[in-house]
């Protein structure tokens, strides 16, 4: 039996402000079915790009992105926000649907011409992930492919990628609950 991802989301409208509607993963990843099916498919997507590094933000990111790096043998890096992390760091600040943010990286977290497979729950309008893709080139890293949990197809993520191979295990083609 497959597993259904789409009925596992929570849908808050309103949050974290009026006119936005936030699809809530806590529900999926509570239930092992759930998180074991999403680690499952992004690992089988993943397998043949030969992944080195798997990259996942604060805080979403983190929790698919480790257990994605354990069942592909690869290792996992974290983009956390400004004043996070203890060693030298590279950052990037990027535009959200809702605002603007800052992500920073170890400068040693990837190594040039490593392979890295970058991760994060929702793609809206692609900011956070094109921030994250930057920081991978800007450390010499390859953008292997870029894999998350919700799509949101009527925002544009996708085309604010340009090449990079993404894929979604869920689309939402509407803001409709």
């Amino acid at each position: 039996m497959t597993y259904n991802i789409d009925d596992a989301i929570r849908r808050i409208p309103h949050h974290p402000k009026p006119g936005i509607l936030f699809y809530d993963l806590m529900p999926l990843f509570e239930d092992p079915a759930g998180l074991n099916a999403c680690v499952a498919s992004i690992a089988d997507w993943a397998r043949p790009r030969d992944i080195d590094v798997v990259l996942g933000a604060e805080a979403r990111g983190f929790i698919l992105g480790g257990a994605i790096a354990r069942e592909i043998n690869a290792g996992f890096a974290c983009a956390r926000k400004p004043g996070k992390l203890p060693y030298e760091t590279v950052s990037r600040e990027y535009d959200l649907e809702y605002g603007t943010d800052v992500l920073e990286i170890h400068r040693d977290a990837i190594r040039p011409g490593q392979r890295v497979l970058v991760h994060d729950d929702l793609l809206a309008t692609g900011g956070t992930a094109a921030a994250k893709c930057a920081l991978v080139e800007d450390l010499g890293g390859v953008v292997a492919g870029l894999a998350v949990v919700v799509e949101l197809t009527f925002l544009p993520g996708r085309a604010r990628l340009g090449t990079y191979d993404v894929m979604s295990l869920v689309q939402y083609a509407s803001e409709d609950v």
